[in-house]
């Protein structure tokens, strides 16, 4: 038997850096009754390695999550996470405004909220949020808020970007609990939402999957098949993915050593941290630290 990689089967689209402002991290853009999309890029199942809210003002196109599809519609917003594929089925034209924002955008916020919001750990696997007139008039006015400063650069641009993403994230995840606060989880889907909430907890002292099926109370390989099948990401890369996060909290926000960063996060050779760190940003430590910040400050 051979064993076939995902990310070849479905591909992992990471995000562009935006025209206007080169930004990696965060985009925002909006539509006036255009396509934004590539139309080699229809038809093709692939996640997205980021966030993506889309607020359609209006619409009628035709795309899939994972195996369900929708129909756009006005006045409704949509979001996705790293971990649903997506299918565009019409390259129809729409007018709106979309977000894309990646792990390391949420890896900015100095507190672990934002990253544990119904709308970005998304449970209950979903995609659309539906919006009643107040909800629109709400939405609509802090994402003209979040375009108008993200495309004119004024100083404290970054606070004030990431003041009113809490904000947004906070509004949505209200929406989220309340919209899908009754929908059914399958076992398989409870249990990836469980591990991911002992690594939330338990990922400074535990770096092995084996740990966390025993906190479960399960066989390893079972808990990797399943994490495997709901995430389409192996559970060690959950791990992994948790770790590099604080990391970048820590070289980002605090003049800790990387000796001192690597002893916080479990890692008894600092040598070994940054061997770890290095094969999976393709940065060393010390020269993320140094990128990041002068990209910031």
């Amino acid at each position: 038997m051979y064993a076939v990689d995902t990310e070849v089967v479905i591909p992992k689209y990471p995000l562009a850096a935006n025209e206007a402002t080169g930004n990696t991290m965060l985009s925002v853009n909006t539509a006036n009754c255009s396509v934004n999309y590539n139309r080699a890029d229809f038809l093709v199942p692939h996640r997205k390695d980021y966030y993506f809210l889309v607020f359609v003002k209006q619409g009628s196109s035709r795309h899939w999550i994972d195996m369900k599809p929708y129909t756009i519609k006005p006045d409704t917003l949509y979001f996705s996470t790293p971990q649903q594929i997506n299918l565009k089925e019409e390259p129809k034209p729409f007018t709106g405004l979309s977000i894309a924002f990646t792990e390391e955008f949420l890896a900015m916020h100095e507190n672990d909220m934002v990253r544990n919001l119904p709308i970005i750990l998304n449970p209950h696997n979903g995609h659309q949020l539906d919006l009643n007139a107040g909800d629109l008039v709400f939405v609509e006015d802090i994402l003209n808020k979040i375009y108008y400063e993200y495309h004119t650069k004024q100083n404290w641009q970054q606070s004030m970007l990431m003041g009113f993403m809490q904000i947004l994230l906070i509004y949505l995840s209200r929406l989220y609990t309340a919209q899908f606060n009754n929908a059914a989880q399958g076992n398989e889907r409870i249990l990836l939402q469980k591990y991911l909430q002992k690594i939330e907890s338990s990922f400074t002292q535990l770096h092995d999957v084996v740990s966390y099926a025993d906190m479960l109370n399960i066989s390893a390989g079972h808990l990797s098949e399943v994490v495997k099948q709901q995430s389409g990401e192996p559970a060690i890369v959950h791990i992994h993915k948790r770790l590099v996060l604080e990391a970048k909290r820590l070289l980002f926000h605090t003049d800790q050593s990387i000796k001192e960063i690597a002893f916080m996060l479990g890692f008894e050779d600092a040598s070994y941290f940054n061997r770890f760190f290095k094969r999976l940003v393709n940065d060393t430590p010390v020269a993320y630290r140094t990128r990041i910040r002068e990209m910031y400050h």
